[in-house]
């Protein structure tokens, strides 16, 4: 599925590729709808609702992945939030055997992520996976989500690569589709971003990833 000798650069997400979606879905699908029901004295169903319709006004943009937007837009402290509930993050298996033997190779590894730097240092005081990358990105730096060409002309100005030999894995259909019209030659997916959901019955046009320790370099 990959071809490590074509390969200088590796550029991998976090939410949902190495970290388990599943708490991230969970947060927002349900903590923080209960969260804002609770404060502002609404039903569960309708603080549901509303949430939902807000949210997905706002996918691929940065403001969706933005704690600052969504702590002033709904009356809540998102950052605290996540914090609070950080131990319900999880790496996902394989992930740092993976992750390992990368940093063990001579290419160098980056991780781009759409989270915001406040939601990034809470999953890295989790995890403690910052020890395998050489830098760590947040799109936030740039203003604009990876969905969008700025981020990845961006990218390439601050930590330089050769997109043809640069291979990006990501739980993101659109990012996906984003890298691939920027150039990048090596695209790979993941089949069950969220462990407690099935497998991912299309991720066409590109490879998906079901278990790191089958593509070790």
């Amino acid at each position: 599925m990959i071809d490590w000798n074509a390969i200088d650069t590796v550029l991998l997400d976090m939410d949902g590729t190495l970290l388990d979606l599943r708490f991230d879905n969970w947060f927002w699908q349900q903590h923080v709808p209960e969260q804002y029901a609770q404060v502002h004295g609404l039903p569960a169903d309708q603080a549901e609702r509303k949430l939902h319709d807000w949210i997905s006004r706002h996918q691929g943009t940065l403001n969706w992945y933005c704690l600052d937007f969504w702590t002033s837009e709904l009356g809540l402290n998102i950052a605290e939030l996540k914090r609070a509930a950080a131990e319900r993050v999880a790496i996902r298996p394989g992930a740092e055997a993976f992750l390992d033997a990368l940093a063990a190779s001579s290419r160098r590894v980056v991780m781009v992520t759409n989270a915001h730097r406040d939601a990034l240092q809470v999953k890295l005081e989790r995890t403690g996976i910052e020890r395998y990358f050489d830098a760590l990105v947040s799109s936030h730096d740039y203003g604009h989500a990876k969905e969008h060409q700025p981020f990845w002309r961006n990218l390439r100005e601050a930590h330089p690569f050769d997109p043809a030999r640069t291979l990006l894995v990501d739980d993101s259909l659109p990012v996906l589709h984003s890298g691939r019209r920027f150039g990048l030659g090596h695209l790979v997916s993941i089949r069950r971003p969220d462990s407690s959901l099935p497998e991912r019955d299309d991720t066409r046009p590109f490879e998906a990833i079901d278990d790191f320790l089958r593509v070790l370099p």
